[in-house]
Formats: structure tokens, C-alpha cells, sequence
């Protein structure tokens, strides 16, 4: 008895196979002879193959091309295409030589608490962020330590127009009368200083602005921006709706992760100012997907 005979019961004279939920019936004889050209068992293997892989990962959090050929006894050519198949089906991300799990992002600390984390790469990211608004522009600027970062940096600009919905953004115009200010009103959230809902959502359609810079919670090629509080996803989305070049500040824990809602698309947007710490594999990955990366 071979290995197919092994696999597959005698007394079957059809087998259902399902694909995107539909079933096909075909006839046994025809399976065997199939199995014994190689023409199944591969397809099957592979999948099995693949499964397993992606369980390693996620139990060792990365694993490289090597110890998965050793492990799985397939050439390393076999494996870079499993992990290429994962890669597209965004559940791993592909490094030089191997590949990582995809990380969840833990639920964001209130932002009194996270100014002091990565503080002078933030403090880069918001010199290099502010260096691409110009004099007399209007700009929308997001709640959080790095957009707080950028408000700094703006000080000197002439003719400047800043819609927010951050507290900690207002108190950094407040006495800057040269800079006219839109506040945006709304459910206040407590733990981010900033404003949020439908009120907030209702007036920010009424206005435009020549740039957005906000930060976000998680960055991933295949999942895009991804946040972990609801009602604040729903009013970034329609902050990104306000304009036509979105500029995402995030440092560079923030790449690789994935967290509960999405927000957007990584092709909604133009420009990432990140730290030189930020993942090589990702930045590249997201710059051949038409996102412009500045790393300060």
C-alpha cells in the first residue's frame, strides 16, 4: 500500500473539494490517478506546510529562512515562496532572510504619559515634520506627543493657519497671534487631551486644509494605519478626508504592529516622517508602495 492508498479510503467513489465555497465532485479513480502524478499532494502539502510555518512565527515571534528549510525538510526556495504566500495574505512580514510575526499594538497609555518615551527621536521626527509646511498654508495637526512635537517647531511661520482638536496643540498657539487658530468642539477624551465624535466629525467637513499631520498607533505595509479606540478611528477618518496630502508622524516603535480598527489604507497616504530606528525591511517596503519616508 502506498502513501495516497494510506490517505484516501477505498470505498469512496467521489470526493467533495471546496473552493471559495464551491463544492466540486470528482471521481476517486481520478483522484488516485492524480495523487499518483504529484498533481495533488503538493497543493495540500503546501498549504499544511504554510499553516504550520505561520504557527512558528507567531510562537517565536520571527524565524529565519534557514531553520524553517531544516525544519520543514523543503529547499530555502520553497520556503521564500510559503512566506511570500503569508506575506500576501498580511500575516507575517518579510525581512532579509526570514520573517517576523505581525505584533499587536497594546492599548495606548494617556498621552501625559508617553511625552517622556523616545522623546529626542520625537523631537527629530517633529523638526523634520514642521520643515514641510509652508508660510501662509493651513494645516490640520492631530492630538499626540509627536504632533505635539511638530506645534513646537511652527513657531516662526508666517500667515499660518492650524485647525486641531488637541488641547495640548492649543496651548502651544495660544499666545501666538500671528497663527490663527480653528478648535475643533466635540466629546472631550480625557486621556488624549483632544476632542473627538460627531460634533467634531460634523465641522470638520466644512473645512479644507493644505495638509494633515497626525500620528497614529500602528503601522503596517498590509494594514495599513490601525488604531485601538473606535470612536477616535472614526473621527481620523474624516480628518483624513479634509485634504489631499496626509503626512503620518510616528516614531520607530510604531511600525510592524497592528492594532484594533483600521483607519486607512497605507496608500491614503503621502508622506511618514519616522526616526532612523524604524524597521529597514518596512520603510523600504512601504517606499515601493508609493509612500514618501523621511527618517530624521
Amino acid at each position: 500500500m502506498n502513501q495516497y492508498e494510506r490517505i484516501l479510503p477505498k470505498h469512496l467513489t467521489n470526493v467533495l473539494f471546496s473552493d471559495k465555497m464551491v463544492l466540486y465532485s470528482i471521481p476517486f479513480a481520478l483522484i488516485c490517478a492524480r495523487f499518483q502524478c504529484g498533481e495533488i499532494m503538493p497543493a495540500l502539502l503546501s498549504t499544511k506546510r504554510q499553516q504550520q510555518i505561520l504557527r512558528f512565527i507567531q510562537d517565536n515571534q520571527q524565524a529565519t529562512v534557514a531553520e524553517l528549510s531544516r525544519l520543514f525538510d523543503v529547499s530555502e526556495t520553497t520556503i521564500r515562496r510559503d512566506l511570500d504566500r503569508l506575506e500576501s495574505m498580511g500575516n507575517i512580514q518579510r525581512t532579509h532572510g526570514g520573517a517576523l510575526a505581525n505584533e499587536r499594538a497594546a492599548p495606548e497609555p494617556p498621552v501625559l504619559h508617553r511625552i517622556a518615551e523616545n522623546a529626542e527621536e520625537k523631537a527629530k521626527i517633529g523638526r523634520a515634520a514642521a520643515d514641510l509646511v509652508q508660510d501662509g498654508e493651513t494645516i490640520f495637526l492631530g492630538s499626540g506627543t509627536t504632533t505635539l512635537e511638530v506645534a513646537r517647531c511652527l513657531d516662526t511661520r508666517d500667515g499660518l493657519t492650524v485647525i486641531t482638536n488637541a488641547l495640548s496643540i492649543v496651548n502651544v498657539f495660544a499666545e501666538k497671534p500671528s497663527i490663527t487658530m480653528i478648535v475643533l468642539g466635540g466629546l472631550f477624551r480625557h486621556s488624549e487631551l483632544s476632542v473627538i465624535g460627531h460634533i467634531a466629525e460634523q465641522t470638520l467637513q466644512e473645512l479644507r486644509a493644505d495638509k494633515i499631520i497626525m500620528g497614529i498607533r500602528a503601522i503596517s505595509l498590509h494594514d495599513g494605519l490601525t488604531n485601538d479606540y473606535l470612536p477616535e478611528t472614526m473621527t481620523d477618518r474624516a480628518i483624513i478626508n479634509l485634504t489631499r496630502e496626509v503626512i503620518v508622524v510616528a516614531d520607530h516603535t510604531k511600525f510592524g504592529r497592528v492594532s484594533t480598527s483600521l483607519v486607512a489604507p497605507i496608500s491614503s497616504v503621502d508622506v511618514i516622517v519616522t526616526d532612523t530606528g524604524a524597521p529597514p525591511d518596512q520603510i523600504k517596503a512601504i517606499r515601493n508602495a508609493g509612500v514618501r519616508v523621511i527618517t530624521a
